[in-house]
Formats: C-alpha cells, sequence, structure tokens
C-alpha cells in the first residue's frame, strides 16, 4: 500500500498547480455547503414519553372536556404502542383554562416496537381525527429541555404589541398564516378572546325597592358559583367541609340564574329572584388575559414538519411577517429552544473562527512560522466538507460539535508530515520536495492507524441505537464523514500546499533580503558623498 501512494503522490506532486486549485475548490466549497446545511438544534429523543396538551373550544364546559378527555384515553390506549397514560382536566399550575388538559403517554420499550416516538404521534393524530370538538397536540419528552414553560408544542414565540384591538385582529391572521406554512406544523396560541360570559346588568331602581344592594347580588352569586365554605363538621377523627355550590350540571348555564334568589326586606315571603331585578347578557370575554411587560402578548408554538429544519421555520416566520404586512408595532421574542438556537446560530461561525485562531497561535508558537500553521489548517476544509456532506446526505443538521472536535482530530494529520519533512530540512540538509515526499511515506502508516482509530471510535455514536441515540447520531456521522473525506484529500494536498507556502516564503526572504541590501548600498553611497 505504501508503495501505491509513493507512486500516487509522485504523480500529485508533478502537478501542483492542479491539486492547488482541488484545495481552493474545496475551500470555497466548504463556505457553499454551511450556507445550505440545514441548521437545527437538538435532535428530537425518543425518550419514551410523549407529552399531550388538548384543547376544546373556548366556550366548551369541564364535563364536556371531561367526557372528550376520556374519549381520548379510550382511543390512545388501543394503539399497540402505547403502554399507559395518565391524564389531567381542569385549572392548575400547568392548565390555566379550563378548556385545556394534559396528558402523558408512556410507550412501551424500544425493542418492543417498530415505529419511533415521533410516528407514533402521526399515527395517533391519525387515529383520533374522528374525535370532533378537541385538538390535540403532541411532542415527545426530551432529556435535554431549555423551555421553562409547558407548552402545546415544540418551539414558541411571543408576539406583543401596545394597541390591544391591532393585537386581537393581526394574531389569528400570522397564526392562520402560519398553519399554512409547509415547514411548520400543529401550529397553536393561548390566545383565546371567545370565551363566554354573562353580564348582569342590575336595575338599582328596583333593587332598592325591595332592599337588595350590589353586595347582597355579589354573595348570591358566589355562594352559587363559588363554591364557599359554609360550615365545618367535627368528628373524633376527621373534619368536613361544608361546601354551598349550584348543581355542578347547571353551572355553566345562564339560566341557571333565574333560579337563583336574593333576601329582601320588603317581598311578601322575604326573598325576590334575581331575574326580577336584572338583566342577563351573553357576551364573548377572553378565558386568558396574557401580558409581556406592559403589553398584551400571546404565545404561538409549532412543531417542525418532517424533513424541516428549525432554521427553515424561523427563516418561515420572518416571511409570513412580510406576507401579511403584520404591523412594525409588532415584536416576535422566540422563547426557550428557539431563542437558544438563534443565539447558538449567531454564534457558530465566530466559534469556528476562534478555534481556528487559537490553533494557528499555538501552531505559530511551536514552530516558530507565521507560514507552517496556515499549511497545517489547510486540511480542515476537506474534513468540514466532508462532514457537512454526510450530514446533508442523512437528512441530519449541523452539528457544531462534530465539526470542532473534527478540527482537533484532522489536523494531526499534517503536523505528522510537517514535523517529519521539517526535521529533514533543518538536520539532514534535504530539500523541500525530497522532505516532504520522504516525510509523507514514513508517516503514512501512523496517519492511517490513528484515522482509523478515531473513525472506529466514532461509529457508535453514527450506529448506535437506545435511548439518547438520536442525540449521538450527528455527531458520530460527522466525524466518520470529515476523517474519509479528510484522509483521501489530505494526504496528496498537504504536502503539495507545503511546497506551495515554502516557495511562496523563499520568495519573500529573498524580495526581503534583496531590499535590505539595496538599503544598505543606499546608506554607504549616502556616506561616502558626505
Amino acid at each position: 500500500m505504501i508503495g501505491r501512494y509513493a507512486v500516487a503522490l509522485e504523480w500529485v506532486l508533478e502537478r501542483q498547480r492542479s491539486t492547488l486549485v482541488v484545495a481552493v475548490l474545496t475551500l470555497v466549497l466548504t463556505g457553499v455547503l454551511y450556507v445550505f446545511v440545514p441548521k437545527g438544534f437538538f435532535p428530537v429523543q425518543d425518550t419514551g414519553v410523549i407529552q399531550v396538551i388538548t384543547q376544546a373550544p373556548q366556550a366548551t364546559s369541564y364535563q364536556v372536556v371531561a367526557d372528550q378527555q376520556q374519549a381520548l384515553a379510550k382511543k390512545i390506549l388501543q394503539n399497540p404502542d402505547v403502554k399507559s397514560l395518565t391524564s389531567f382536566i381542569g385549572v392548575d399550575g400547568s392548565n390555566i383554562t379550563l378548556n385545556s388538559g394534559r396528558m402523558l403517554i408512556n410507550l412501551k420499550p424500544r425493542d418492543d416496537r417498530s415505529n419511533t416516538s415521533s410516528d407514533i404521534i402521526r399515527t395517533i393524530q391519525g387515529e383520533v381525527a374522528d374525535i370532533p370538538g378537541i385538538k390535540l397536540y403532541m411532542q415527545p419528552v426530551q432529556d435535554l429541555a431549555i423551555d421553562s414553560t409547558v407548552s402545546p408544542t415544540q418551539y414558541q414565540f411571543m408576539l406583543t404589541d401596545p394597541n390591544p384591538s391591532e393585537f386581537a385582529e393581526w394574531v389569528p391572521k400570522l397564526v392562520d398564516r402560519l398553519q399554512h406554512t409547509p415547514a411548520l406544523t400543529d401550529v397553536a396560541t393561548d390566545l383565546q378572546q371567545n370565551g363566554q360570559s354573562v353580564y348582569i346588568e342590575i336595575d338599582r331602581e328596583t333593587a332598592a325597592r325591595f332592599g337588595v344592594t350590589p353586595a347582597t347580588v355579589d354573595n348570591a352569586l358566589y355562594d352559587a358559583f363559588g363554591q364557599r365554605i359554609i360550615s365545618t363538621i367535627f368528628t373524633q377523627s376527621n373534619q368536613y367541609r361544608v361546601i354551598l355550590e349550584a348543581e355542578p350540571s347547571d353551572a355553566h348555564y345562564s339560566e341557571t340564574l333565574n333560579g337563583i334568589y336574593l333576601p329582601s326586606s320588603t317581598a311578601t315571603n322575604g326573598q325576590v329572584p334575581l331575574s326580577a331585578i336584572a338583566k342577563f347578557h351573553e357576551r364573548a370575554a377572553p378565558l386568558l388575559v396574557t401580558h409581556l411587560g406592559q403589553f398584551p402578548a400571546t404565545t404561538v408554538s409549532f412543531n417542525l414538519a418532517k424533513g424541516a429544519s428549525l432554521g427553515e421555520a424561523v427563516k418561515a416566520i420572518e416571511q409570513a411577517k412580510q406576507d401579511i404586512g403584520l404591523p412594525a408595532s409588532f415584536q416576535i421574542r422566540y422563547q426557550g429552544a428557539a431563542l437558544a438556537f438563534q443565539a447558538s446560530l449567531s454564534n457558530k461561525l465566530f466559534l469556528i473562527l476562534a478555534t481556528i485562531v487559537t490553533m494557528y497561535i499555538v501552531l505559530g508558537v511551536l514552530y516558530e512560522s507565521f507560514i507552517h500553521p496556515i499549511t497545517i489548517l489547510s486540511t480542515l476544509p476537506s474534513a468540514d466538507v466532508g462532514a457537512l456532506l454526510s450530514l446533508m446526505i442523512t437528512g441530519h443538521h449541523l452539528d457544531i460539535i462534530g465539526i470542532v472536535l473534527l478540527i482537533g482530530i484532522v489536523k494531526k494529520n499534517a503536523i505528522m508530515m510537517i514535523d517529519f519533512a521539517l526535521e529533514a530540512e533543518r538536520d539532514q540538509g534535504k530539500p523541500p520536495r525530497e522532505a516532504i515526499f520522504r516525510a509523507c511515506l514514513l508517516r503514512f502508516r501512523p496517519i492511517l492507524m490513528t484515522t482509523m482509530a478515531a473513525l472506529l471510535g466514532a461509529l457508535p455514536l453514527m450506529l448506535g441505537w437506545g435511548a439518547g441515540s438520536e442525540l449521538r447520531h450527528p455527531l458520530g456521522i460527522a466525524i466518520v464523514g470529515g476523517l474519509i473525506v479528510s484522509q483521501l484529500l489530505t494526504l496528496f494536498t498537504t504536502p503539495v500546499i507545503y511546497l506551495g507556502f515554502d516557495s511562496l516564503g523563499r520568495r519573500l526572504r529573498a524580495r526581503a533580503s534583496a531590499a535590505t541590501c539595496r538599503i544598505r548600498r543606499d546608506r554607504r553611497a549616502t556616506g561616502s558623498r558626505s
């Protein structure tokens, strides 16, 4: 194998210009691929648990939500990949309105099912589509979670606007536009302004004739609908609270108000019906009022469509703003994972550049040269091309950790070659071409051994399975793809780049020496004339 490599290397050294062109094209291709590679955040894990948020129409009663939640649970448990589930409804720390609910679906172990959690989510959504009047939002529970709040879907952003009427008009338009965007799915919002409410208009003159005050009306309504504690029954071991409330089956209908009687000092029987002193008006009212700072706000959440990246989703949201002409007073503030993704996206390029600059400084100090560190760093574009191409081919997103690890692994090929070449030039007096040729042959086997050790070490990351393996796959794919491509290219491009920079350095030193000699001659000539 070394003999074949020597023949191929000799052939390449005879065509240095063509090889340099290949190296430059590799650098250009790296920049192009970085622009077009899908940019995402953490891959979606299959942890065996699915979080479900259910949402019924805003005017739905508690009992109807309970019945629909039971129907959903029964349907979901029929899925062969589902092991169990827990269900929650009612207002609590996570459910802030009566028309919402939560579920946690526990899947069977990964080895006992053939589908991933994402596939199961799509299957369940099709199975429960025949249950009317309730929406289902699902997402796999992740080990690495940045969001601190429970939301219907995986990514969120907040919309704010100082004008409430403008806010109520444009938020539904934007949400409707996003629901028709191919890169997004399961678009939801917590803007709920169409709840049912009953306004009670008291006829104060009539109420005064019956001796009824607004405070009396307020107390009667709270007794009926507020679940007031009116007494406590004590036993030898326990105590029981006595709760006064209206019949639960009637508590959500305005007709119940006709059955409420108020104490009166002038009525013949001491009571007067509420309907005698008041009128009832049904109106729409918000179930939830959210503010960010002092301005109205709403959280819009979404999942990624199959094959879409978070970078594409962010671009689609910005494009949707322009398409509908969203007023400039609106502000979009990404939350949780989407916010962290934007921050990491703006820092990724600087992180790579900082890594390269740091390596250049260290190598420059090590070799006491400005040229040789560039030769070593010239191996990086080929590795980046391999990593980015492998990620794009396998459908994964950009993995910055894998790129940084790859940078540290790949540069050792050039270090091995250049160390031996410089030693041969300085200690043995060999010319640059003979020195680098001999260095390539002597270090060919160690280079292959270290590359194979790193590549085989990354294969379990790329091919592994089990819980959390989705996080490791992009890392392994980037390392394996980068090592393979860089190994094929740097064995031939590094010697040529070394000779090119050596020739450039010699010309620069010759020019500097000639300039120094010219200055000395000018000084001597000036001194002799004086």
